[in-house]
């Protein structure tokens, strides 16, 4: 069975990082588009960053400049690098699979960005 394993999250200052990671198994290879999604509280869920199987990357624009997505195909793991975090940025985090009209999600990580 298809399976999106995240990790890495947690609770961070304002202007901290962290680097949340997806392990996919199952079945997810390369060809999948990758993606990070994240939900606020009383917000829809967003697309916040993908990558293509040739690693191109897109960034919605409130994180352009501070968060970085890239992926390893030989270990099936995609990450999420994020840097100057700041409070609007609090949300639980989903990764993402898709491919053929295919979509996979992970059980999500909580980010909070708090002092």
């Amino acid at each position: 069975q298809v399976q999106l394993v995240e990790s890495g999250g947690g609770l961070v200052q304002p202007g901290g990082s962290l680097r949340v990671s997806c392990v996919a198994s199952g079945g997810i290879n390369g060809r999948y588009v990758m993606g990070w999604y994240r939900q606020a509280p009383g917000k829809q869920r967003e697309l916040v960053a993908s990558i293509t199987s040739g690693g191109w990357p897109y960034y919605e624009d409130s994180v352009k400049g501070r968060f970085t997505i890239s992926r390893d195909n030989s270990k099936n793991t995609v990450y999420l690098q994020m840097n100057t975090l700041k409070p609007d940025d609090t949300a639980v985090y989903y990764c993402s699979a898709a491919d053929k009209g295919l979509t996979y999600w992970g059980q999500g990580t909580q980010v909070t960005v708090s002092s």
